[in-house]
């Protein structure tokens, strides 16, 4: 009886000390999909952590409270996402992903809400993030170019640049409208300013026709 009571008294702290050795978030997802409470969070191969408790609320959604361990929190940011997914290992089961559609951000705090993805959602995350990386290399190949353009005896380089730019419009092409508008809204513009440098770089030295193929391509994909 003695050792009952121990137990009974104990519990209470060891539940709460793994309960501020984790991250408890709430996610607000519309569906749940299947999933249930003891249903895994996973963030790449790894378990990190578990679904506590689903509530549905009064605003017609579902309130999913989830725990991350304390050795994966730091994962949790601002950038990160969370959808339901059938759990890779057990088939049978959902599972809460997390993804990082970009690197840094500011941490989740313990108890925070947020709103959930879909795999739908998550797919133009991943496409924007994607694009916005090749742009930044299309800026950086850019300025490289602008450095050494003096020394440069033919025209590789413009021909690289000139088949970056027609992969950007093939990606173009294949995405649905709002994935063009925003890659017009968003990152056309800073890649125009990035050809305007060349431009006046190439002019210094008597090659402003050079930029023509590239200009070309421009011009394709605003009109795409």
């Amino acid at each position: 009886m003695l050792k009952r009571i121990l137990v009974l008294l104990i519990l209470p702290f060891v539940l709460l000390a793994c309960k501020e050795n984790s991250l408890n978030l709430k996610i607000r997802f519309h569906q749940v999909q299947g999933l249930k409470q003891g249903n895994r969070v996973i963030f790449g191969q790894n378990h990190i952590g578990t679904v506590k408790n689903l509530l549905y609320s009064n605003e017609e959604f579902f309130i999913v409270d989830i725990a991350i361990k304390k050795d994966f929190a730091d994962h949790a940011t601002e950038h990160s996402r969370f959808f339901i997914i059938t759990d890779p290992q057990h088939k049978e089961n959902k599972a809460v992903e997390m993804i990082q559609i970009r690197d840094g951000g500011t941490l989740l705090k313990n108890n925070a809400t947020i709103e959930g993805s879909t795999e739908t959602s998550v797919f133009f995350y991943q496409l924007f993030g994607g694009i916005e990386n090749e742009l930044k290399d299309f800026e950086k190949q850019f300025e490289q170019f602008s450095k050494d353009l003096k020394g440069i005896p033919e025209s590789q380089e413009f021909k690289k640049l000139e088949n970056e730019l027609q992969r950007l419009a093939e990606e173009m092409k294949r995405s649905g409208q709002a994935v063009q508008q925003k890659i017009k809204e968003e990152l056309l513009p800073k890649l125009k300013e990035e050809m305007e440098k060349l431009r006046k770089r190439l002019h210094e030295f008597g090659r402003e026709d050079e930029m023509k193929p590239l200009e070309i391509e421009m011009e394709k994909i605003q009109n795409i």
